[in-house]
């Protein structure tokens, strides 16, 4: 019945991708002869709603003459707090969390879709892309190589954030007969806070999370990153007198056919897709990086001397902290994304019984994205010499890279695209979760949410987006506001789901595979 379902629902999509693209050809042919183009109109009629939005979302106080917004403060400092409460777990338990991801405790009859590195790789998706090329970059071109420690430091703190708010995803989230799973913050906020008599709370701040994700989704999670695909790709087939700069809308129709195929299989389609992806394109952005790193093995201490007495001068203490938690967060979302709570959502699919399990899991996102590639960027930059250039973004980090490797711009915008593809793709299983959360299960909303979705791809490919991806921004770290509430009030939930599953291991009832049990 269910795969009936899905190829009922695929067709019904092919249907509606073919309908979209009779619709947008003459449209997009069309928009080019505009005075003024649609762009200006779209964006001058978003421009006030966007900027009261953001003024809003982004108040900043003044520190050392620059603004610090303070959403940045409240998603820093909820991921000390769960830090400490949990007694920095990220460090204690980052062998297990190896060992859940290897597979050792995996058991394939318990519910879920997906297994835990698939989950992770999801997830990870989701937020390695742009944020690790462009975002780094501005971090550091702003705060100077000193916004490396406190982007690391951030890394670390928010591995604490993932573990709370993904064992929450999986604990609170919902089981169907069919084997499929929905799960998030908009499910451990609406039940886990009822289960303590705060049921309007709970709902309320639900509520508002699903729509601040399907906003983040559309936005940041789709126009933004076909918007940065297309300019990639135009860069790399000749600029502007290229035969596809002005087409955007021919190569967000491709992009966003490839992105329907896939999203019609649901999250298990996803997983099979990025657990290759993101593999694949880290590892060659990481090798190229480490590449330039050894064949410049004489400045490595050099640059780490910058990082650390950049980030303590005065200036770098504010460049630092403000290079890399408002630039990093703000401009590049993705590139921590702990405490937002879109990642719960993806975590929640896995299989396991044992809620905790997927929190360990979890805390090696930020790692990996953060510490690990984030920390690459920064210091190839900073070996290059490139941060003393004019330029940032991804300009920055292209030009860094090519000081040793002349081609691998090429590589970097294969990298864009890829980056950008697999985001979009976490991303518009975020915002169907969110959706079906507000409009109810089922089929036939599912598609109507995902035609929607593959027609932002080929409306952001085509158009200048300024004030709609600032509102986008202010939708995602919206999340953050309901979010961080609920992992306050249920942090004790989870130190219970903590004591349980160490207890259940020390007995022997959980055990690695194939380990007999003790008699």
């Amino acid at each position: 019945m269910q795969e009936r379902r899905k190829i009922g629902a695929g067709r019904w999509l092919a249907g509606a991708m073919v309908l979209l693209a009779a619709v947008l050809l003459p449209v997009a042919e069309a928009r080019a002869q505009i005075v003024g183009g649609f762009d200006d109109a779209l964006n001058t009629l978003l421009a006030p709603v966007s900027n009261l939005v953001v003024g809003i979302v982004f108040y900043s106080i003044p520190i050392n003459d620059v603004g610090f917004p303070l959403i940045v403060g409240w998603l820093v400092v909820g991921a000390a707090v769960l830090s400490v409460y949990f007694g920095f777990v990220q460090f204690r338990k980052f062998g297990h969390s190896i060992a859940l991801v290897k597979g050792d405790y995996a058991d394939p009859k318990d519910a879920g879709e997906v297994s835990h590195f698939q989950a992770l790789a999801t997830a990870l998706s989701g937020t390695v892309g742009l944020g690790n090329i462009a975002g780094v970059a501005v971090a550091v071109s702003i705060g100077g190589a000193g916004a490396t420690f406190w982007m690391i430091l951030a890394g670390l703190l928010g591995m604490a954030a993932k573990f709370t708010e993904c064992t929450l995803g999986v604990k609170y989230r919902n089981e169907y007969p069919d084997g499929t799973v929905s799960g998030g913050p908009m499910y451990y906020l609406s039940k886990g806070l009822a289960e303590m008599g705060k049921p309007g709370l709970g709902r309320f701040l639900a509520a508002v999370f699903a729509v601040c994700c399907i906003g983040g989704a559309v936005g940041g999670g789709n126009m933004f990153q076909a918007n940065q695909a297309f300019q990639q790709f135009v860069d790399v087939t000749g600029g502007s007198g290229s035969f596809f700069a002005d087409k955007g809308w021919l190569f967000g129709l491709v992009l966003a056919s490839v992105v329907g195929f896939v999203i019609i299989g649901g999250i298990k389609s996803i997983a099979r897709v990025t657990e290759k992806v993101v593999p694949f394109m880290a590892g060659i952005y990481l090798f190229a990086g480490l590449l330039i790193i050894i064949a410049n093995y004489d400045q490595i201490g050099w640059a780490f001397g910058q990082i650390i007495s950049g980030a303590f001068t005065g200036e770098g203490v504010a460049g630092g902290a403000l290079g890399a938690l408002i630039q990093g967060f703000r401009r590049a979302a993705f590139s921590n994304e702990a405490g937002i709570g879109s990642a719960a959502i993806a975590h929640s699919a896995v299989r396991t019984k044992e809620p905790v399990t997927e929190g360990y899991v979890a805390l090696l996102e930020p790692f990996i994205d953060t510490v690990v590639i984030c920390t690459m960027t920064a210091l190839v930059i900073i070996i290059s010499g490139q941060l003393a250039s004019d330029l940032t973004g991804v300009a920055l980090t292209s030009a860094a890279y090519a000081t040793a490797f002349s081609w691998f711009p090429n590589v970097l915008a294969v990298a864009v695209i890829l980056f950008a593809f697999s985001t979009m793709l976490t991303w518009s299983y975020y915002g169907l979760k969110s959706w079906t959360y507000l409009v109810g299960e089922g089929a036939g909303k599912e598609v109507v949410f995902k035609v929607f979705f593959c027609a932002c791809v080929v409306i952001g490919s085509s158009m200048s987006l300024g004030p709609v991806i600032d509102f986008s921004d202010s939708m995602i770290f919206l999340m953050a506001i309901p979010n961080v509430i609920g992992l306050y009030m249920l942090m004790p939930v989870v130190r219970d789901e903590v004591v349980q599953y160490w207890q259940k291991i020390d007995s022997g009832e959980i055990r690695k595979v194939g380990k007999v049990r003790p008699a």
